[in-house]
């Protein structure tokens, strides 16, 4: 592990890492970097504007090698300091005039604080005013200022007396120096917004906010940090408007590149004796920083300002050939924005250009622009990064001595990133996070137009939850990841898992037999089977953050499919964290699952009365639900419980012999007839059976005394004594692992695995063409709606679980529903009823996830009868 991220910061470490941006650069010259295998990049962030002349400039190491061999002391406060007062000069004279005195600290946040401090001294009001989206510092003060609640929150921030409006609006900055002026010590304003997405300012406005605030007694803040010292063409970006505020704001580009310093400088009537006597810092400025700054002055000014008048040829350059990437992918890029060498692209940040992809999620998700960072840096090895509260937008804010031969260069370099981005190949675009190569001369998968629906006010709402159960289902979603090998999607599932946040998948609307509508969202928490089940706190933490995205979206109704039902004990350690209504979709599950298999037991012509019925996984709610129903009709019934739990997989299975035998008794009182022989004939025949009444502590001594005998019904954890007696076999468990394997199997036998992944192995397809595997609780919805994505299904086509979810909606049942174990055959004949009302049938029979091949059927068929005779 690299002693940045475990010493340092493990998490930025990690983050940087997952995304491709963890270099290791040992050399810097100019606007070049180099990593530690020598491989060059051309630098276009510059450290977000604080290396003006770019890596190690010499005229800037000059200055030090001079404080070196004249040794000028450097920390000497109380004194007058000599190299502090003859940059305060030379700012003075760069700067707007009007303004006088100028405070020196050691970065941007601090002397964003001093200006705070300047002007509640001066005016004896404390509230600072600043914009939304607007980014000062980090430093408590400065971060309240910031206007971005993100950031703030877990610090505590805003503190007292921080208020904000909206960038660029000035009747809304008047609004409200009308009502609080005289609470107002000073309003702080970026000329270009740079963090919040480098948003300009209208032309005007900063000379309108002067007037505005002077006409109220508000003093003015102008923050440029990023835009000072010639980073827009102007030594300071206010000039355009030729306006001067009452205090000014810089740092970065004062440092040259090597050393930390800030600056305010204010109006001689700002500077109070109290501020003068009371604020003071033991490294602001110190020789070394302002012997500096006045080497950057020089260079800036020297040549009657020639580099200024460069930065201002060389932005519109650049500027342009952005603008001409942006008109011929407008579908993208959706603008360029800045002036001089401070310039934002800004990528779309919806799904539409991207339809059936995870480009579109990230884009949605206002991940991309750093996935475009990650591939500019290593495919076209050009250096760049986004801005922090506008998301969408990648920052280009290169040194200022940038030639026009490196313009050239990014301009090709992005012009590659948006074609392969318009490509809508996700596996090409990001292959170079797992080793898979690219051109644009291959081929990419086509994919399908997502048709955009919306709600009505009739609809019933709802959400279902999915997850990817296996890197399979990536391959489902986005068919361009098809293209990478096992270990790649593995590589790049772990690094999207770890970055992502629950988000939409797809919308549909739903229409039944009776008339009745209902519109959802499918919503992807977006972690494997393997990482929910390996992590249960972070997995409930992130289920619940999926249901919270889907009430907010309006559901009333959520549905937990695959292991968002499993990691939450059934739904039921959400309830705490949720006030809308659950279902795990299991009851639905359990009576199509059901169904499947009888009406696979009746095309092969088995006889199910006579049949032995095994379940695996018979002590989970939903193999207590199958043995339930599946008591119905078979002879005899083995129930598997879990060998890793053998005391409380025993015990949970004799809770269920005994909800056996009591629903069938109660079948028998209520006149059902049962096939002679069946293990419903036997339950008749019983004497002494408990009541309805009775403990659950005298129902469980019954079936134990019962079990020591000869019976129909038998319980076990061995999977190798009962799966080969199976005729019919179900298996229903939330184990990863392939748990029926070839030679497990009777000849003949029908199995119904309803488990997600598949607990049968691929082998038995390959090795036993005598058995007959189709996958459990797929169901065809009514009217064969478009859900948006296909789940790896034909249209109109999903799970149980959805379809259970989705019933309700339609019904406008909002209620918790089949949770936890509580699976009760009155709910599952409620789910029976109404998917026969509603339209809802088996699907097409499938097998290992693919549709089953109709040979197979005479194929089994003509082993069964062969094996019969």
């Amino acid at each position: 592990m690299h002693p940045y991220i475990e010493f340092v910061n493990p998490h930025l470490g990690k983050l940087l890492t997952e995304i491709g941006l963890d270099k290791r650069f040992v050399r810097g010259s100019g606007a070049y970097l180099y990593d530690d295998e020598q491989q060059e990049y051309l630098d276009c962030i510059a450290a977000y504007g604080a290396l003006p002349f770019g890596y190690n400039p010499p005229e800037i190491w000059q200055v030090l090698h001079n404080l070196e061999s004249n040794q000028e002391p450097s920390f000497i406060q109380p004194s007058l300091l000599e190299a502090a007062g003859d940059l305060a000069a030379g700012l003075i004279a760069a700067a707007p005039p009007g303004l006088k005195q100028v405070t020196f600290a050691n970065s941007g946040a601090e002397a964003v604080e001093a200006a705070f401090k300047l002007c509640r001294a001066k005016s004896g009001k404390m509230t600072i005013l600043s914009t939304t989206n607007s980014f000062h510092g980090k430093t408590l003060g400065a971060l309240s200022a910031t206007g971005n609640p993100d950031y703030q929150r877990v610090f505590g921030a805003p503190v007292a007396g921080f208020q904000h409006v909206p960038y660029g609006d000035i009747p809304a900055l008047e609004a409200y120096l009308e009502e609080y002026a005289q609470d107002t010590a000073a309003f702080i304003v970026e000329p270009i917004q740079g963090e919040g997405g480098i948003i300009e300012a209208p032309r005007g406005y900063l000379g309108e906010v002067q007037k505005l605030c002077a006409k109220h007694g508000v003093l003015t803040i102008f923050d440029e940090i990023q835009t000072g010292l010639g980073r827009t063409g102007a030594m300071f970006a206010c000039e355009r408007e030729e306006v001067t505020p009452d205090c000014l704001v810089v740092a970065k580009a004062l440092g040259g590149g090597l050393i930390p310093i800030g600056a305010v400088l204010c109006k001689e009537d700002v500077y109070s004796e109290d501020f003068g006597l009371k604020h003071s810092s033991t490294f602001a400025g110190n020789a070394l920083g302002c012997r500096v700054g006045l080497a950057v002055l020089d260079r800036l000014t020297q040549d009657d300002h020639m580099l200024l008048r460069e930065i201002r040829r060389k932005g519109r350059k650049l500027k342009a050939a952005l603008v001409a990437v942006a008109d011929r992918y407008p579908h993208i890029v959706q603008g360029v924005r800045g002036e001089g060498l401070m310039l934002g692209l800004e990528f779309v940040h919806c799904r539409e250009p991207f339809p059936h992809s995870l480009l579109g999620v990230m884009a949605e998700l206002e991940l991309l622009t750093p996935m475009v960072a990650s591939y500019l840096l290593n495919v076209e090895r050009v250096r760049v990064a986004p801005t922090l509260n506008g998301a969408s937008v990648i920052r280009i804010e290169p040194p200022l001595i940038i030639t026009d031969a490196q313009i050239d260069r990014v301009i090709e370099a992005v012009e590659n990133t948006v074609a392969m981005l318009a490509q809508r190949n996700t596996a090409a675009f990001l292959g170079h996070l797992v080793g898979y190569g690219f051109s644009l001369n291959q081929a990419t998968p086509k994919a399908e137009e997502v048709v955009k629906v919306e709600p009505r006010p009739e609809d019933g709402r709802f959400a279902f939850l999915v997850h990817p159960v296996d890197l399979h289902n990536y391959t489902e979603f986005d068919a361009s990841l098809g293209s990478l090998s096992p270990e790649q999607l593995a590589d790049l599932s772990s690094r999207w898992n770890d970055m992502v946040e629950p988000f939409v998948v797809s919308s549909s609307r739903i229409v039944d037999h009776l008339g009745q509508s209902a519109y959802g969202d499918f919503i992807c928490v977006p972690k494997t089977a393997q990482q929910l089940l390996a992590d249960p706190e972070g997995a409930l933490q992130e289920i619940a953050s999926a249901v919270q995205l889907a009430a907010e979206r309006g559901a009333k109704i959520v549905g937990l499919g695959a292991y968002t039902s499993v990691v939450t004990m059934g739904g039921r350690q959400l309830l705490p964290h949720t006030k809308v209504a659950l279902t795990t979709g299991n009851s639905y599950t359990v009576v199509s699952g059901v169904e499947a298999l009888l009406e696979a037991a009746k095309r092969l012509e088995i006889d199910v009365h006579c049949a032995t019925g095994v379940v695996v996984g018979a002590g989970g709610a939903i193999g207590k639900a199958l043995a339930l129903l599946l008591s119905e009709q078979v002879q005899k019934l083995i129930l598997v419980g879990n060998p890793a739990r053998p005391k409380k997989s025993e015990y949970r299975m004799l809770k269920v012999v005994a909800e056996i035998i009591g629903h069938l008794k109660e079948m028998g009182e209520a006149g059902h007839s049962f096939a002679e022989d069946s293990l419903g004939a036997w339950v008749q025949s019983l004497r002494g059976i408990p009541s309805s009444a009775d403990s659950l502590t005298k129902w469980v001594d019954y079936v134990q005394e019962l079990l020591n005998k000869p019976s129909p019904v038998r319980i076990t954890i061995s999977r190798e004594d009962a799966v080969p007696k199976a005729d019919l076999l179900m298996v229903a468990t939330s184990s990863l692992e392939a748990l029926i394997t070839p030679e497990l199997l009777k000849r003949g036998a029908v199995v119904c695995d309803l488990s997600r992944p598949s607990n049968v192995s691929e082998a038995v397809l390959r090795e036993r063409p005598d058995v007959l595997v189709i996958d459990g609780g797929i169901v065809a919805m009514p009217n064969s709606p478009d859900l948006g994505w296909n789940f790896g299904f034909e249209k109109g086509t999903g799970f149980a679980c959805m379809s259970e979810t989705i019933m309700l909606a339609l019904e406008k049942r909002y209620e918790h529903t089949s949770l936890g174990a509580d699976l009760n055959v009155k709910q599952l004949a409620l789910f029976r009823d109404l998917a026969a009302q509603q339209g809802f049938t088996l699907a097409g029979f499938r097998n290992l996830d693919r549709p089953l091949d109709p040979a197979l059927w005479e194929r089994v068929r003509a082993f069964r009868l062969t094996s019969s005779a």
